[in-house]
């Protein structure tokens, strides 16, 4: 199966495992009466329309370049991971109305076993489809898998932590009939859209980051300068190295200092190379290098990555 199909078959699935998730949760909340329950049914919500942004995402941000879109399509899938993000965020607010309410008039439950299970069994499901969504998501560099992959992992942890609320107030109830735990519900609600909202805020800035054309992470920064101002036969420096990153597509760009004499024909030969190494490392890329020839008048901006020795520069000014 090649990429694409990969990414989509796995963001199909997230959507069909929330869409399970969400009419479960919803029918076990409204039975038994549990905000916690009726709020991780939103949070199901949220993560079926992240799963359907990103199965949207996925499916476009392969296409090729056009007239358009001439740097390609692969910005949608960062746009994609910040409007996941805030749509965390907004179903955090309500969670945390809704459940303020209910804590100040705390209502009993009933049938609390129902909200155990549907819990165990949303975190098992998340887990699974999780785990799939972070394998091909970092095999594939998408943002937007990446993305739905921590919306369910999240949801792992609060499903998990209602479940427990739940399974105090069962066993509770029965060990100390008399004791009132019911606000044990509207606090584990609440802590549901704190963790929500902790996840919203990582996903918010590792989606949103490449929508400002940053540079690539310090140790592929480093690779590249490495790789570009290695010595070789005829070139004599580099500067002005320049990366962004736009969905799992990186744009590489820098200036090659080679000997003044070297023909058009061998410089041209020479980029191929440098390039197809380049994207040997980063599949994934885009790379323009813009050669100069050299005259041993080195300038502010390439001092850094010139390769001559003093010497060598003061024998080519005077030639």
């Amino acid at each position: 199966m090649d990429v694409n199909r990969r990414k989509s078959a796995v963001a199909a699935l997230s959507v069909v495992s929330n869409s399970v998730l969400v009419v479960g949760k919803l029918a076990v909340g409204l039975l038994i009466g549990s905000v916690s329950v009726l709020s991780e049914a939103i949070h199901s919500g949220v993560d079926l329309v992240a799963a359907l942004i990103a199965l949207f995402a996925v499916r476009t941000s392969h296409k090729p370049a056009d007239r358009e879109h001439p740097f390609g399509h692969g910005k949608i899938e960062n746009i994609s991971g910040t409007i996941e993000a805030l749509l965390i965020f907004l179903a955090a607010g309500w969670i945390i109305y809704e459940a303020a309410r209910r804590l100040r008039n705390p209502q009993p439950l009933e049938a609390v076993g129902w909200g155990v299970a549907v819990m165990l069994v949303a975190s098992l499901m998340n887990i699974i489809v999780s785990h799939q969504l972070f394998k091909v998501g970092r095999e594939t560099d998408s943002v937007a898998l990446e993305a739905d992959a921590w919306h369910l992992r999240t949801d792992v942890y609060t499903s998990a932590g209602v479940m427990v609320s739940l399974g105090v107030m069962l066993i509770g109830g029965k060990l100390f009939p008399h004791a009132n735990l019911h606000w044990l519900d509207p606090a584990a609600a609440i802590a549901v859209a704190i963790l929500i909202i902790g996840a919203a805020w990582k996903l918010t800035i590792g989606a949103a980051r490449d929508l400002m054309d940053v540079s690539l992470p310090a140790e592929e920064s480093q690779w590249l300068r490495e790789y570009v101002c290695r010595p070789r036969s005829s070139v004599r420096g580099c500067h002005n190295l320049r990366t962004r990153k736009s969905g799992p597509m990186r744009f590489v760009e820098f200036h090659l200092i080679v000997d003044g004499d070297l023909s058009v024909e061998d410089s041209h030969a020479l980029t191929d190379v440098m390039t197809r190494e380049i994207r040997e490392r980063f599949p994934d890329s885009s790379v323009t290098i813009h050669v100069e020839p050299c005259d041993g008048r080195c300038r502010p901006e390439c001092k850094d990555g010139c390769l001559l020795t003093e010497e060598q520069r003061l024998s080519r000014r005077t030639q």
